[in-house]
């Protein structure tokens, strides 16, 4: 059986995104088959492969809302093992039409249930929010990861995330774990980097990543070919951490 895996940090402008499209790719170029999950309503993972937002027909709003199949929206994408359900901007009003359903918070659950035993990992990308959308996420994962900007501001959202997760937990998904807290845009001149990797610690003791994933004009110029990292500038540093990242993970796994 596959493992489901969450991107989540209610935070902003963390590298949410970024990890969740150059992890799947890392994860599918290992042989594994991999599909990411689109349900933040921006849908940067999905054009981050490469697939154009406007052609997609059906989309995770029409599979959370409308009850269409997942396989049915399911897009193969140009890298190897890689697997895409497509978010679109239809899903920024899910919201609130979710809101009626019963069992609101279990849909993407049951409708990922069909693909689990078919692939070796399922990795979500969250919006930056705790909405329905988010929940449903986390409800439907096995384990999440943090990305976690080394900056300051970073150190802010901690309490509120470890009390999410714990209401998560408490309420909906008793089995949820935390895979772990990968450090992203990091910058080993900055002594500010230390200061939080170290205030991170104390709030997850043993679950940051040693690898960390630098900052770099490369990772942000990636997505606008929608390709990831690790295709776009192989030899990069960022294509170098996300691949050692991935081999960490694994590793973890086991």
């Amino acid at each position: 059986m596959g493992k489901t895996v969450a991107i989540f940090n209610q935070k902003g402008g963390v590298g949410k995104t970024t990890t969740c499209v150059n992890m799947a790719a890392a994860l599918g170029a290992k042989g594994k088959k991999t599909l990411i999950v689109d349900v933040d309503p921006q849908g940067n993972s999905t054009s981050g492969v490469g697939v154009d937002k406007s052609d997609v027909e059906y989309s995770t709003y029409d599979m959370l809302v409308e009850d269409v199949s997942a396989r049915a929206i399911m897009i193969e994408t140009e890298f190897k093992n890689l697997y895409l359900l497509p978010s679109s901007m239809d899903l920024a009003g899910a919201e609130l039409e979710l809101a009626e359903k019963e069992n609101r918070n279990r849909i993407l659950k049951k409708t990922l249930a069909s693909l689990v035993m078919e692939f070796d990992f399922i990795i979500i990308d969250c919006p930056p929010s705790l909405g329905v959308l988010s929940i449903n996420a986390l409800v439907a994962a096995d384990t999440l990861i943090v990305p976690l900007q080394c900056e300051y501001y970073a150190l802010e959202g901690l309490s509120q995330l470890v009390s999410t997760v714990r209401t998560i937990k408490q309420h909906y998904n008793e089995h949820l774990e935390l895979e772990g807290v990968l450090f992203t845009m990091y910058d080993s001149r900055l002594k500010l980097t230390q200061q939080v990797i170290d205030e991170v610690n104390k709030y997850f003791p043993n679950k940051s990543y040693k690898t960390m994933i630098p900052r770099s004009v490369k990772i942000a110029e990636a997505p606008s070919f929608g390709e990831p990292i690790i295709y776009y500038e192989k030899y990069s540093k960022p294509a170098f951490a996300y691949r050692k990242f991935v081999d960490e993970f694994l590793k973890r796994g086991v």
